[in-house]
């Protein structure tokens, strides 16, 4: 078992939140450990989940229709519920084909159906939306980009892969400040979004070309913080008061940004086959505006 006292803490800045990272997280109330945290209190816990690229056919990942399954299986197997769940993007892989491209996410629509947790809130990525500015992707799950609500947090989904030039977009920033603009400075912002806010490896395509100013709008807010994918691996930046988390994928890993020329998978390991995919529960304390995360394998072992 992790002690969770012995996690990695990543401080805020400026009094804001504080985020803890590990291996197994709530994944190991399934093999009878006590999670019970948050019992009796408003404090809750989601899970994310991320680029799980179903449809995918290569050598980096030979296991590539049963990963998603399994995912969906660690998650029903937690013996406290995460009040949602999160896909944040690239729910399929890409295709040229516009049947092929609806008939994948139908069939991933299927197998995340039996998550026992409700609701499950999506968005897409570029290998959902690029090619046809997202029309596929809203006839099966809804708009791209909206707002929710829970719990004292407002949470923020943001559409930079409908346009394929990786941009968020003049008509989507309106609706962003309009939106901030109702909320006040100390509110509990989480923002989700696919690729990263900032310019992490913009050779590689991880950045948003006009990321600089979704931070604008968000800077003047005391506790933002952003969960992304895309990048397929944990990541931790900031800007300024304001955290970014990257998280895993379920397909395969990529290299850690600019540290090679061209950005391929890494090489799949038969011995372990679930090495460097996870999943993501991310924990709030709302008195203080906190946040833990914790990693976990798909396969534990």
């Amino acid at each position: 078992m992790i002690d969770r006292r012995n996690f990695l803490k990543l401080s805020a800045l400026g009094g804001g939140a504080v985020f803890m990272s590990g291996l197994y997280g709530r994944a190991l109330a399934a093999s009878g450990s006590q999670s019970a945290a948050y019992a009796g209190t408003d404090d809750f816990y989601f899970v994310q989940m991320s680029d799980s690229h179903w449809g995918y056919s290569g050598d980096a990942n030979p296991e590539a229709a049963n990963t998603l399954k399994k995912a969906v299986a660690a998650v029903n197997a937690l013996e406290t519920k995460p009040d949602f769940i999160v896909f944040t993007g690239d729910l399929t892989h890409t295709t040229d084909d516009p049947d092929l491209r609806r008939k994948r996410m139908g069939e991933f629509r299927a197998i995340v159906a039996d998550l026992k947790v409700k609701p499950v809130h999506f968005m897409p990525g570029e290998h959902d939306a690029s090619l046809d500015n997202g029309a596929a992707f809203k006839e099966l799950f809804g708009q791209t980009h909206y707002t929710f609500d829970h719990k004292g947090v407002h949470f923020i989904v943001l559409d930079n892969v409908s346009d394929p030039g990786a941009r968020v977009g003049d008509e989507q920033l309106d609706w962003l400040k309009a939106d901030l603009g109702m909320q006040p400075a100390n509110a509990r912002i989480v923002v989700f979004t696919h690729r990263p806010l900032f310019d992490l490896a913009p050779k590689w395509d991880w950045a948003t070309r006009d990321g600089d100013k979704v931070l604008a709008l968000l800077l003047p807010h005391a506790n933002v913080t952003v969960f992304y994918g895309h990048i397929h691996q944990e990541h931790h930046h900031r800007t300024e008061h304001i955290a970014h988390h990257a998280a895993k994928s379920l397909i395969f890993p990529l290299p850690a940004p600019g540290s090679q020329d061209k950005r391929t998978p890494l090489a799949w390991d038969a011995t372990k086959p679930y090495k460097g995919l996870g999943i993501r529960e991310v924990e709030t304390e709302l008195k203080t505006a906190d946040y833990q995360l914790s990693e976990f394998p798909v396969i534990k072992g």
